[in-house]
């Protein structure tokens, strides 16, 4: 799991532009809410790439790469991280959460399924 750090792309009176991916051919754009504790993934794909966008609350995500260490990383209030294909990944609501997901690859609508693989063991 990489962390984005973003910056704002326009700045003036009115507020501020931030542009959160450039360049990228997206298939699905997804809002995922989380009641407090819920645990969702525990999976990873092989030929999606996925944005988490932050819009509220806290979330502890858990990665792993293959043969790598788990790692755990919270994620609050626009944090931006992506997952890689093969990255396994799941993540806990800390708090009452919502999380704007921003998918390349077979995930959106009849495809949500066909990239998904569950981990035998979860994170």
């Amino acid at each position: 799991m990489k962390k984005i750090d973003l910056k704002p792309a326009h700045t003036d009176e009115r507020g501020v532009i931030t542009d959160l991916l450039q360049d990228e051919e997206i298939n699905a754009v997804t809002i995922i809410s989380f009641a407090k504790g819920a645990v969702r993934a525990n999976h990873y794909h092989k030929e999606t790439y996925q944005w988490n966008y932050v819009l509220s609350g806290k979330i502890k995500i858990i990665t792993q790469l293959p043969n790598r260490e788990k790692v755990e990383t919270l994620i609050t209030k626009s944090d931006f991280v992506v997952t890689v294909p093969g990255e396994s990944h799941a993540l806990m609501a800390v708090e009452q959460s919502e999380l704007l997901v921003l998918t390349k690859g077979p995930r959106g609508g009849d495809n949500y399924e066909n990239d998904t693989f569950r981990l035998d063991y979860p994170l």
